[in-house]
């Protein structure tokens, strides 16, 4: 039944990608995360112990906040499930537990347009790329066959972000092959944009705040994740701004992490 099961998703992940008209990426995984499961959206994010993770596709704008507000506030399902090694549900954005547990992403997450969030960490043996993550607009459990589904799902998204091939799947719709050089992507709609740019600029912004601030790697991307949320910013946003010298924070100030001063 396990094989069958996975069959059937990387049918459905080969599907997503031929319609683009270009080989399996992980903006399959999630679009046929939505088509299969009772949910609103997912998303990917690349996750680390030793450096800022990022998100790398969104299906629809709740999906993205709800990877940005977890990778900027540093809590979140994601956060737990990646830390733990483990699945991650939260049925219910507005439960008391669920509160307790975050409570800055909850309330957040539910402003967003989130009842639940699912959370699923992509791993094999001791490597694990990343977290998939399943939102649904209204509070929703998932049961067993449904969580079978979305455990093949992120076994396919980490396959995908190992850069193991799914299927030679990279026809049209109209059966002919995708032109040289065509990449993986999201939708073209301007969400999933030069990610690899956005990870870099994060990575080279932290290392400019443990200059500006005198603190380690892990106290400046804490203090980098914190201006960005208390300013209602995105966090590539913030990087850039450090790197192209537009943003500098200083020590001493009275709000914990530092202020920023326009160049």
């Amino acid at each position: 039944m396990t094989g069958d099961r996975t069959a059937r998703i990387k049918v459905l992940v080969a599907r997503q990608a031929a319609l683009r008209g270009a080989r399996v990426g992980v903006v399959d995984v999630c679009t046929a995360a939505v088509a299969t499961l009772p949910i609103g959206g997912a998303g990917v994010s690349a996750m680390s112990r030793t450096a800022a993770g990022h998100p790398l596709c969104s299906t629809d704008l709740v999906s993205e906040r709800l990877e940005e507000l977890q990778l900027t506030l540093g809590e979140g399902p994601c956060v737990d499930a990646y830390a733990l090694g483990s699945a991650v549900l939260a049925s219910d954005l507005r439960g008391d537990e669920e509160r307790h547990r975050w409570p800055v992403f909850a309330p957040e997450a539910t402003a967003a347009g989130a009842g639940s969030v699912f959370a699923f960490p992509l791993q094999i043996g001791a490597i694990s790329p990343g977290v998939l993550d399943l939102y649904s607009g209204v509070p929703v459990e998932l049961d067993s066959e449904q969580l079978a589904d979305a455990m093949v799902l992120a076994d396919t998204a980490t396959l995908v972000l190992l850069g193991t091939r799914i299927s030679e799947v990279g026809a049209r719709p109209d059966g002919n092959p995708p032109p040289p050089g065509s990449q993986d992507a999201c939708p073209a709609d301007g969400r999933l944009e030069d990610l690899g740019g956005h990870r870099a600029e994060i990575d080279q912004a932290t290392g400019m705040l443990t200059v500006q601030l005198g603190v380690d790697v892990e106290e400046a991307f804490v203090r980098l994740r914190a201006y960005a949320y208390t300013d209602g910013r995105r966090l590539a946003e913030v990087a850039a701004d450090v790197v192209a010298r537009r943003l500098r924070f200083r020590p001493g100030s009275d709000d914990g992490f530092g202020t920023a001063d326009d160049a």
